[in-house]
């Protein structure tokens, strides 16, 4: 579904994907795991266009695009829930959700996603006139996944979905997260906790400096010597 080949990135002079290649099957939850700074981020924003890569090629369902607008990626059928969630802290939950269908004209789907979004998260339903700004930190993350849920996306990408949050937080986030790949969406998952990561995922890649160092089934890179060391604390 998703194919990266030899991408090249850079932030000017900072060579920060170093020929990274990965696959993504339909229906998959695939995760990159990796310290910090070592080109996770730079990954998913490349695949969104926001960075564009030097060389290498992206191909989407067997079309590139690697040369296209961030907006069209975006139309094509990926769609991204950022680090740091990047809602829009002045616009209520419901403009915040509105704002993820802006490439859609069919305003009957959009008002049925909008119902089965807040059926996933039932907060933001109760929260559904405040403002974005002040929700809490796992609302804040469940409004940032809703909101990228609403460009009915076929690859939901994810960075960072845990971060600050409470455990019990943590694992409600992770349930919903599978419950969503249930209902047919494909999912590319950036994770800072390593164990919750690929305990759901079907495959997983490790990325270090900008190159991938070790790939293959969830399992087998849980049960990884040099994964337990280096990121499961074992």
């Amino acid at each position: 579904m998703l194919t990266l080949n030899a991408i090249h990135s850079y932030y000017g002079q900072i060579h920060a994907l170093k020929g990274v290649s990965f696959t993504v099957e339909k229906g998959e939850i695939v995760t990159l795991i990796g310290s910090n700074g070592a080109g996770k981020t730079t990954t998913l924003n490349t695949i969104s266009g926001l960075i564009k890569p030097r060389s290498g090629e992206i191909l989407f369902e067997g079309q590139r695009i690697d040369n296209l607008a961030p907006h069209e990626i975006a139309k094509r059928g990926i769609s991204q829930s950022p680090e740091g969630r990047k809602i829009f802290g002045r616009m209520t939950v419901r403009e915040n959700l509105e704002m993820g269908a802006f490439n859609r004209k069919d305003q009957a789907g959009i008002r049925h996603d909008l119902a089965q979004i807040l059926e996933l998260f039932p907060r933001l339903r109760e929260r559904f006139n405040q403002s974005g700004g002040t929700l809490s930190g796992g609302e804040q993350q469940m409004l940032a996944i809703g909101r990228a849920l609403m460009s009915r996306p076929r690859i939901l990408t994810l960075d960072e979905p845990s971060m600050g949050l409470a455990p019990i937080l943590v694992a409600q986030i992770f349930k919903i997260i599978c419950d969503i790949n249930q209902q047919g969406t494909t999912i590319l998952l950036i994770e800072q906790n390593a164990q919750m990561a690929l305990s759901i995922a079907t495959r997983g890649y490790v990325l270090e400096t900008g190159q991938i160092v070790l790939q293959g089934p969830a399992k087998d890179l849980l049960a990884s010597p040099q994964v337990r060391k280096a990121y499961l604390g074992g």
